[in-house]
């Protein structure tokens, strides 16, 4: 596969009977984003794929972006919608230590429960964060990607239970974050960017993008 991903920013058809049940589907969603990827990638095939994607929506469009290492919109049902696929080896070029840039993330903070000392071996449940607790773990997690974040602003997304057996037993929350940010380490922020960011990849969390930040 290539070294950089692509990513495809397709604007979904509304009326397509595929695209209706994806909305209200994220495991279906998984799926059909999964068809624009290589077979054969082994165990983990999200994982090697490099796929990351998130669901952009206003209230007269819906907006699917897909992240990975390559990307074949043709795969994707018919009339499923319009796809425009680029490079992101520019964006990557692009980063420096200093520039100021606006983000968008839809995230799934969260954080393992501990665990009283004699149930030793044992590992506490996944709890989702909120408010305040969310906002921190965000901060937190965009200074471990190289980005100091000056502006974010929270707005929650509708929570997802997929429909297999969840081993953790638990929803998934999504918050989105947009805002503004300057690159502190700009080879930590490629490696967040190519990686995602957080739990909930498999059900649209995770997709970072970044773009320079207007001037004053």
């Amino acid at each position: 596969m290539n070294d950089e991903p692509v990513i495809a920013r397709i604007r979904l058809n509304p009326h397509n009977r595929d695209v209706q049940r994806d909305l209200r589907d994220a495991t279906q969603m998984h799926r059909t984003v999964m068809r624009m990827v290589p077979d054969d990638l082994g165990e983990s095939p999200r994982s090697q794929a490099g796929l990351l994607y998130r669901l952009d929506e206003t209230d007269t469009t819906s907006t699917l972006l897909v992240q990975a290492n390559r990307l074949d919109p043709a795969h994707l049902p018919a009339g499923y919608g319009q796809a425009d696929l680029k490079s992101l080896t520019p964006m990557f070029t692009a980063l420096r230590k200093g520039l100021a840039v606006r983000y968008r993330i839809v995230l799934n903070p969260a954080k393992r429960k501990r665990l009283p000392l004699e149930t030793k071996g044992k590992r506490g449940r996944i709890q989702p964060l909120s408010g305040a607790d969310a906002d921190q773990w965000w901060l937190r997690r965009a200074a471990d990607a190289g980005l100091q974040v000056h502006v974010l602003t929270p707005t929650n997304m509708p929570p997802i239970r997929p429909r297999r057996h969840d081993p953790d037993g638990m929803r998934h929350s999504l918050i989105r974050y947009d805002g503004t940010a300057t690159i502190t380490d700009p080879d930590a922020l490629h490696k967040a960017v190519l990686a995602g960011i957080g739990r909930g990849k498999p059900y649209g969390a995770g997709l970072l993008s970044l773009a320079p930040a207007p001037a004053a």
